[in-house]
């Protein structure tokens, strides 16, 4: 495959960023979108010009750190992670368009890698969970209901990639914050904090400049592990429920 890449350069924050095009050739079908990037910065490199910066780690779909706005789209053509994308999901000749995430609360830090510890911070106002620990307790001592099971693995797949975020016209980190609240919230273990876990994250959230969510829906759209639009409504479900219990 012949390929004509227009990618997102930018040297630091505070720099003003500009699309660079590039032709990359003999392309393997079988490649994911990371390989070609690799193959166009050895080339890069041969020629003595700086590689591009892009985000990534694992590259087995579960990290999230393979963050890039792909033809428009997060992640891409596909329901996936960056990493997972195959290059046969393009066409011999395509112009495809490379960016960072585009997000007030995700600043860039160099070319396709942008700041996301606002997401972080997020997680980290949460607090920690305050059961006892000490000799394993008997596996069926404390009983879930297997539907709030269900919800809370539902949400725990969430991985942190801010795709949603990226996705959203407001740049909104509802989805992810009704994710990582939601997988604790629903369990036994995380009663003790339950009110003050979702008052803070949402503080928190509010606070790093994401924007407002107004159910347009294309968080979930673009979530790569599913994480499904009604999760919101069940943290705003939490949020009035804590909102009215700290305020009698």
């Amino acid at each position: 495959m012949k390929l004509t890449l227009r990618v997102w350069r930018q040297k630091n924050a505070d720099a003003d960023g500009a699309m660079s095009t590039y032709e990359v050739d003999n392309i393997s079908s079988d490649m994911s979108f990371l390989e070609m990037l690799d193959t166009l910065n050895e080339e890069l490199i041969v020629k003595g010009e700086e590689p591009v910066a892009f985000d990534h780690d694992c590259r087995e779909g579960i990290c999230g750190a393979c963050s890039l706005v792909i033809n428009g789209d997060a992640h891409g053509p596909e329901r996936t992670t960056t990493c997972q994308l195959h290059m046969r999901s393009f066409k011999d000749g395509d112009t495809i368009d490379i960016e960072p995430w585009r997000a007030a609360a995700f600043p860039v830090i160099k070319d396709l890698v942008v700041d996301r510890s606002a997401f972080d911070r997020i997680i980290q106002s949460g607090g920690y969970i305050s059961a006892p620990t000490g000799s394993a307790p008997e596996a069926h001592a404390t009983a879930v209901p297997k539907p709030d099971a269900d919800f809370a693995f539902e949400h725990a797949e969430c991985i942190g990639c801010g795709a949603c975020v990226a996705a959203c016209p407001n740049g909104s980190a509802m989805l992810f914050t009704s994710a990582k609240v939601n997988h604790l919230n629903v369990l036994p273990q995380g009663a003790p904090e339950r009110e003050t876990r979702v008052l803070d994250m949402v503080a928190q959230m509010d606070t790093e400049g994401f924007g407002g969510c107004t159910l347009t829906g294309e968080c979930a759209t673009a979530c790569p592990k599913g994480i499904p639009l009604p999760s919101i409504a069940a943290m705003n479900k939490e949020w009035l429920r804590a909102t009215r219990k700290v305020s009698r």
